[in-house]
């Protein structure tokens, strides 16, 4: 089992979500994030005053797989969020242990 992680611009998301469950993968969890890469922020002019925005807003999205499904599932964020310019996110790749329903009881791959 693996964790995908990624980080994206936050107006991609209803796209890359359509794409994931188009694929079959039906949860993910989202959250509101903020950070900067390469780009180190940028600035920006607000009532005619210059000001330098550090951590730009990003969302994070990550979501439990069986390990056959990770190529897919990257490949899909990859090509969904893909803008071609600078700030277009990261994917990470975690291993995953161990998974447990709450619910039900079930375990590993079964929870997921």
């Amino acid at each position: 089992m693996k964790i995908v992680m990624a980080i994206i611009k936050p107006f991609k998301l209803d796209e890359v979500r359509d794409a994931l469950t188009a694929i079959g993968v039906h949860g993910l969890t989202v959250t509101e994030v903020k950070g900067y890469g390469r780009q180190k922020g940028h600035t920006e002019i607000y009532r005619a005053a210059e000001y330098t925005v550090s951590f730009l807003p990003k969302i994070k999205i990550e979501v439990a797989i069986k390990s056959d499904l990770v190529d897919a599932v990257v490949e899909t964020i990859a090509s969904t969020a893909r803008t071609g310019r600078i700030g277009d996110g990261k994917i990470f790749v975690i291993d995953l242990e161990h998974a447990l329903r709450i619910r039900t009881g079930e375990l590993d791959a079964d929870a997921i």
